[in-house]
């Protein structure tokens, strides 16, 4: 198989091209004959035109790729190895939610031809791949697991917004069937993964690797946002605390801040879900993922308070929040944590108005059902500004634009304490 593919006898396919399957595929394409597959023909179509619908990569990142576009099954026919690199999000009930990778299950199931290769990148629970993904590729193509075709894991690591930490600087995990396949899956990453690739020893050991990377960080930020919130009872600063913590060499440096996008707000749910499922009751996880998704109605709450104790008419006071993205400098909207911010704010019957320079508002109104205000409309009587993602744009007001747009008495709330130190004549807050 990989000298098939490094002699361009066979193509290698990637199904779904978002923020992690769309750099795959073309850095795979800048050395293998590729096919890029996704259910979107509009998305699609920006492609063809050099256009990356997430707004992560720019028109030259497509030049000197040999890759094919397609929303076509009878076009990906053609590949021979095939890489998922779908979404697994969650339900309301916090469930996973295997549609969309079950979806391109059924795809690549439609396509599958006598030794080929299959790879999910999906995060997902240990033995999803093996126990929900194969049997619905074997239906569909006739086929048997492991004679007649092989399957593989090698979850993507890919950070939205990070242009160090890209596809080919991270060590990348692959897991193979068996040996030969295992193998062959190595060698293809590495001809894209200068990092080098590290060979786990089945699936299963694979999938938990990725789910776990997730978890330990959501633990950690959880149990920052608890200590915040106890040292505001105390009238500490936490960030002063940590900065004093962190001199020891062997503190882990994690911030407080509100946990959402489709990584770490999701993934622990899968691993919770399957411990579940196995008759375990995994409290820790649990309990780091309440506190983590109570944070956007703690922070709203703070401000309401803070307004008050400003004298504020709550019923009648209106608040600038700065930031709808999930985190800063990107586009992503999915699982903004921010959306509870406004959504409690509105349910102490405050006026809410959102900026963000890298937002879509469409997006948002159908996602969360609110629109952004134009930058033309900020307003100058503001009775708080509510600074919720640390985009670059935001790193340069300082005092004088907070009090510019705000009436007196003006609360400011700074979720990452990026104005910590800077500001003296207005009410200040952060976690």
């Amino acid at each position: 198989m990989y000298e098939q593919l490094i002699q361009k006898q066979a193509k290698l396919a990637v199904i779904g091209l978002g923020y992690v399957g769309l750099p795959i595929a073309l850095e795979f394409a800048r050395k293998l004959q590729v096919i890029g597959f996704d259910i979107n023909a509009k998305r699609v179509d920006m492609m063809r035109n050099h256009i990356d619908p997430s707004g992560e990569l720019d028109a030259q990142d497509f030049e000197g790729c040999d890759i094919t576009f397609t929303d076509s099954l009878d076009v990906l026919r053609e590949a021979t190895f095939y890489i998922v690199a779908v979404p697994t999000p969650i339900d309301e009930h916090a469930q996973p939610d295997l549609k969309p990778l079950l979806g391109a299950s059924t795809s690549v199931g439609k396509v599958l031809k006598k030794g080929d290769y299959v790879v999910f990148e999906s995060t997902v629970y240990p033995g999803c791949t093996e126990d929900d993904c194969i049997p619905v590729m074997e239906k569909l193509s006739g086929l048997k697991f492991p004679e007649d075709f092989k399957v593989g894991y090698s979850p993507e690591r890919i950070n939205p917004g990070d242009k160090e930490h890209t596809l080919s600087s991270i060590i990348k995990v692959v897991a193979g069937c068996d040996d030969e396949s295992l193998d062959n899956i190595a060698k293809t990453y590495e001809l894209v993964v200068k990092a080098g690739v590290h060979r786990a020893s089945s699936i299963k050991v694979a999938e938990a690797a990725k789910i776990i990377e997730n978890t330990q960080r959501d633990v950690n930020i959880a149990l920052m946002n608890e200590l915040s919130m106890i040292f505001d009872r105390m009238n500490i600063n936490t960030y002063e605390v940590l900065e004093a913590a962190g001199t020891k060499w062997n503190f882990l440096k994690f911030s407080p801040g509100l946990v959402g996008g489709h990584c770490i707000g999701v993934d622990p749910y899968y691993l919770t879900y399957k411990a579940k499922e196995l008759g375990y009751d995994a409290k820790v996880i649990l309990s780091g993922r309440t506190t983590n998704d109570n944070m956007g109605a703690y922070i709203a709450r703070k401000t309401v308070q803070m307004m008050i104790r400003q004298g504020k008419d709550v019923a009648r006071s209106r608040v600038l929040v700065m930031g709808a993205t999930f985190k800063e400098n990107v586009e992503d909207i999915r699982n903004s944590k921010v959306a509870d911010v406004i959504q409690e704010l509105k349910n102490f019957s405050v006026n809410v108005d959102i900026v963000d320079p890298h937002a879509d508002s469409d997006e948002l109104h159908h996602e969360y059902g609110f629109r952004l205000t134009p930058p033309t409309e900020v307003r100058d009587d503001y009775d708080a500004v509510l600074v919720a993602v640390s985009h670059k744009p935001y790193l340069e007001k300082d005092e004088a634009y907070f009090q510019s747009i705000t009436s007196e008495k003006a609360v400011l709330v700074d979720i990452k304490g990026l104005f910590r130190g800077k500001i003296q004549n207005m009410q200040y807050w952060s976690l």
